[in-house]
């Protein structure tokens, strides 16, 4: 159990029966009356965002996320299957589950995912990937304005907004929590 004296940002929590994450929490001790804990969470299943104010006193009971490393196989239309490396065990998501971290993952790349009583509920690719650019215009000579940038396709499908002197065939560094080119990969 878990009290709401304790909420900090990240800590996990049930209520009627499902888990949330504390996104932003304020202790507020009130000239008059009690004080009290302004608490703004997000459900983590549905991805519904709330904000409530609680007694510090209440109690919740903790929700366990497990976190874990996988490899991404292949995708048969429907499914995409991700495989555990400790047991060689295949887990078929949908694709609502892993749309976000899909665009940044190839074949055999490592992906996290988190369950919740055993139910995968979130893909997350890894933070920064290299893919190669499969697709692009070229770039005019002599255009050398500052922060002129072009749609680049990548290596996943996902399109990236990159600088005018990238090329076909390069590979680039992509931050995946925002889709930003950050630069040639190394």
């Amino acid at each position: 159990m878990i009290y709401a004296s304790d909420f900090r940002k990240g800590i996990t929590f049930e209520i009627n029966g499902e888990p949330h994450v504390v996104l932003d929490f304020q202790h507020v001790k009130p000239g008059k009356g009690a004080a009290f804990v302004r608490t703004k969470y997000r459900n983590i299943l549905s991805g519904a965002t709330r904000e409530e104010a609680f007694n510090p006193n209440d109690k919740f009971p903790k929700a366990h996320i497990e976190t874990k490393t996988m490899q991404y196989l292949y995708n048969d239309g429907e499914l995409y299957y991700f495989m555990d490396q400790e047991t060689y065990e295949q887990v078929p998501l949908m694709e609502e589950q892993v749309e976000e971290a899909i665009k940044y993952l190839r074949e055999n790349d490592e992906a996290t995912i988190k369950f919740y009583k055993g139910q995968a509920f979130l893909v997350e690719a890894p933070n920064f990937v290299n893919l190669k650019v499969v697709e692009t215009e070229p770039g005019v000579k002599g255009d050398t304005a500052t922060n002129v940038t072009k749609a680049a396709t990548v290596e996943t499908g996902a399109v990236i907004q990159v600088p005018i002197f990238i090329e076909e065939g390069e590979l680039i560094q992509i931050d995946t929590r925002t889709g930003e080119y950050l630069g040639r990969a190394k």
